[in-house]
Order: C-alpha cells, then structure tokens, then sequence
C-alpha cells in the first residue's frame, strides 16, 4: 500500500548516511524530497505542509545538532511525526454501560461496508462478544443476501426482517433490532446501512434518521483506502451530514499510495480504528498509528506478526515440534515439518509475512513474485509419501524418490531438493533449539537476562595469569614465593615442606636471557 512513500523515504535517507552534522541545506533537501514523496502518495496538501514544517523545526533544533548519528534521528523524527498524523493511539471501541452496543457503518457505495460488517462481527466474536448482524441496506440489490451468506460464514446471525432490493423501511429495521438484540441476548449490534454519495442528500437524511432511532455508540465511517485524493472531501462531508466517531480502512491491500490514511485523521480529527487488509474475513485488524509509522519506513511490524501468530498457531503441536527438535519428544520428521508449513499458511501469504520483517523493503519485488503455490507442492511431495518415509526420510532411494515424484507430478529433482533442503533445516533448527541464541533470554538453552547460563555447570577457575614481560613475571614470582616462606599472601599455611625457594632455578624455568639476572637480586 505504502509502497511508493516508503521507497522515496528509504532513498531520501540513504543521502544522509555518513554525514557526521547536518547542514541548513542538507535538511532543507531532506524536508524538499520528502514533500514529494506525500505529494506523490495522495496525501493531502494541508496534511504535507504541516508534516514537513514539523520535521524541518525539529530538525534545526538540538536532538539532531548534538546527536552522534543526525541520520538516525532523521529517521526518528520522522516516525514520531507519522505517528502523530495517523492518530498518535490506538483507539479502542466503546462499549456500552447497560444494554447492547449499537456500532453503526456508513460509508460511500463500493466501499466494501457489507464485508467489513461480517469481518468486524467475527473480530468481535473472538474478542469474546456476542454480536448480530443487521442488514438495514435495503436499496442495493442483493446487500441482505450478502450479508446473508456473510454472516453464516464468521458464524454471526443476520436479523434481516426485510428482503431489500428496494423494498422495506431501513429505519424501522434498525429500531427492530434493538428489540431483536435484547431479547436474543447479543451484546453488540451491527447495523449495515445503504452506500450513499456525499452529495446525495436523501441517503443522508437516512444515515441521519438511523442514528436518531437508535442512538449508536460509534459511527464508523468507512472509507476505501485506494479513494486518493478525494478521501479528505467525503470523509468531511459526512462528518458534516451525519457524524461519525472513527474512520475504518478498506482494501488496505492495494495498489494505491495510502494518502487517505496519512490524510483523513489530519483533516477530520476522527481517528482510523480498523484496518482492513485482505479478502479474506480475517483479513481484519485494529489500527496501531505507530506500527503503520513502522511500516512506511520499512522497520517491519513484529508485534503485529507475533499477534497474528499468537491467533494462528497450535500452541500444543508447537511444544511437541520443540521437544523434538531437543531430542526428547522423538526425531522431528516430514509430518511435523508438514504440520509447521500448515500453521504458518494460517497466518496469510508468505509476502504478506515476511513485509512485516525490517528492512524487507529492498526485497519487495522478489516478495511480489513470490509464488504461494510452491507451498502446495511441497505439500503435494509430503503427502506422497508412506508414513514410514515421512517418519524416516534417510530411507527414500532412488526407487523411491521416482515413485513420490510420479504421485507428486513433480519432478525427481524436486522431491532430491525437498529431502536435502529438510535435512538442513532440521539440523540447523536442532542446533538452535539445543543450544539458543547467545543474548537472547528465555530462548531454549539461554537462562534468563541476568542469569547464567548452562545453571547448574559451574565453569572453571582460571589459572593466574602470568605477565607477558619475563623480567615482571620473574619479579612476580619472586614476590610470591617470599609471602609463601612469611606465611602469608594467598597461601595461609606458608611455605609447604619449609624448604628454601631456588630464585635463580624459577628464573632458569621462564628462559629468560642471561642478561637478565641482574633484576632478580
């Protein structure tokens, strides 16, 4: 989405590298090619203006003058800036004290509020709600039958009184669903309403009149993310008609150069709350001003990615994957491998996961031409196979390796590359689960931070060390050997035996130059 912003940002601040101070025409250039890069990426111009005079004043001021890297703080002061035009919070949903939450959705016609309605509800459905759907877009043709399907697929109901296609009253539909949701005991209600034009001041006047039968809790506006330019008109003019409380992001996916995000909050005031990123119903998040900053600017989005895979990965089968790969649950073997590629297929396409890694901006094109579909033939390979294959890879010869190819439609090639590329990665996988990563706690095999590691191994004592210069380490052991004859110094029971030290035969012992016995007397 942020494709073209985070590209002209990333060559904007490799200019910067190596420069030890920042001159007044270094930042006036940096400020310049940033102004076109929000130019060039749909941001409003009021929103551009602002943005680069707070980046230019902080720049002048002491935290870059004194900094001991100004480009990093370039950098930074560009996040915090992001971050404060996209909204600064996270803003959460309000729930109502008593009786159900009512949400309402409003938004221009085709900008995908009937799916977002269902993605919602199944977001709210794992956030522990008990949410119902309501179809009051009674004008498009087949919007309740959308929802309709919608619905049984998250697993929400759909109060749908009226069949629409312009039949039935959407106000009276909304007012029903408030009884409806009292008496079926959902905590949350969801009402879609009709797409509407901002100049038409009909549709208006029907958002207006849903909100004052039911007297929603947030009004969300939502608003395509691929609109441009316009994005900052209609959103304020439905601000003006109707009233919303936050903005909801769709097809977050696109092509287009993201200006609506960086764009509405600054105009408006309202905050984006959610953001939808993909086609599929999971395809649904809450909207972090500060990971989206990261995101432009190429710094990945781990916490996002640690969510996600928190969701999507079976906690269970990921323990037994790590017992094996210790060696105390078994050898980790193709089904187990399989299993892993299978729960991370959960959390979205490969391109989609690795763009939430840092610094995987100057790989993007490799990661657009990723083809998914090699996933499933490997999976297509593995499941080929016998279990005692699967359970024993070293067993499949040639014999074998053609008859898996042939079940596969692969080609032999294939599965050699698939069997070599398994046992390398289950060696390299063993390695790190057996003996962690130096400097990271609570990996396997690494104590905690402050611990030592290896608890219960005690390491040895080192010897003392003996100086590298032979006249000091003679001059040192002469010293020792006289707190030794005394009694004293580091061995409290004297001279052991009670027999006279040899200086000149310790001296002989370190081969010193002849020359050199002068400093031993």
């Amino acid at each position: 989405m942020f494709a073209t912003l985070s590209d002209r940002l990333a060559d904007t601040f490799k200019n910067l590298r190596g420069k030890g101070r920042l001159s007044e025409a270094d930042i006036d250039a940096t400020a310049r090619e940033i102004r076109i890069a929000l130019l060039e990426a749909d941001v409003a111009l009021p929103v551009v203006k602002e943005f680069v005079a707070a980046v230019k004043e902080r720049a002048r001021g002491e935290e870059v003058s004194q900094a001991l890297n100004p480009a990093q703080q370039i950098v930074k002061i560009v996040h915090d800036e992001l971050v404060t035009i996209l909204g600064g919070e996270t803003r959460r949903l309000r729930y109502a004290k008593t009786g159900p939450t009512v949400v309402m959705l409003a938004g221009l016609q085709g900008a995908g509020k009937t799916t977002l309605a269902a993605k919602l509800a199944l977001w709210l459905k794992d956030q522990g709600r008990t949410p119902l759907l309501v179809a009051a877009d009674l004008q498009r043709p087949n919007a309740v039958n959308q929802l309709q399907v919608n619905g049984e697929r998250v697993g929400v109901p759909v109060f749908a009184p009226e069949p629409g296609n312009g039949v039935g009253d959407p106000v009276a539909v909304a007012r029903q669903a408030l009884d409806e949701a009292q008496r079926t005991l959902h905590d949350t209600i969801l009402i879609d309403t009709a797409g509407r034009l901002g100049v038409d001041e009909e549709m208006m006047q029907q958002a207006r009149d849903i909100r004052d039968a039911t007297r929603p809790d947030e009004i969300l506006f939502v608003v395509d993310a691929m609109i441009g330019q316009d994005a900052v008109t209609t959103a304020q003019a439905f601000l003006d008609g109707v009233g919303y409380d936050g903005v909801v992001l769709t097809k977050l996916d696109g092509d287009a150069r993201g200006g609506a995000a960086l764009s509405i909050r600054s105009i408006t005031g309202k905050p984006v709350m959610f953001a939808s990123n993909g086609e599929k119903l999971t395809d649904f998040d809450v909207f972090h001003p500060d990971r989206m900053a990261s995101r432009i600017l190429d710094m990945g989005d781990m916490l996002t990615l640690i969510e996600q895979a928190e969701k999507a990965f079976d906690q269970e089968q990921a323990l037994k994957a790590a017992e094996k790969l210790t060696g105390k649950g078994g050898e980790f073997t193709l089904d187990d491998f399989l299993q892993q590629m299978q729960q991370v297929r959960k959390l979205g396409s490969m391109s989609k996961i690795m763009g939430m890694l840092p610094g995987m901006g100057q790989f993007r094109d490799q990661l657009e031409n990723f083809d998914e579909r090699e996933i499933d033939r490997i999976q297509a390979i593995i499941q080929s196979m016998t279990p005692a294959e699967r359970d024993n890879p070293k067993m499949i010869d040639g014999s074998r390796r053609a008859r898996i190819a042939k079940g596969s439609g692969r080609q032999v090639s294939d599965v050699n590359q698939l069997v070599d590329r398994f046992f390398e990665a289950r060696k390299m996988m063993m390695s790190f689960a057996k003996g962690g990563a130096p400097g990271l706690p609570g990996m396997p095999g690494v104590a905690a931070a402050g611990g030592r590691r290896n608890k219960g191994k005690a390491k040895p004592a080192k010897g003392r060390r003996v100086s590298g210069n032979p006249a000091k380490a003679a001059a040192e052991a002469k010293a020792k050997a006289e707190k030794a004859a005394a009694g004293g110094g580091g061995n409290p029971f004297g001279n052991p035996g009670g027999e006279e030290i040899d200086y000149e035969s310790a001296a002989a012992a370190l081969d010193l130059p002849k020359d050199f016995s002068k400093y031993l007397k």
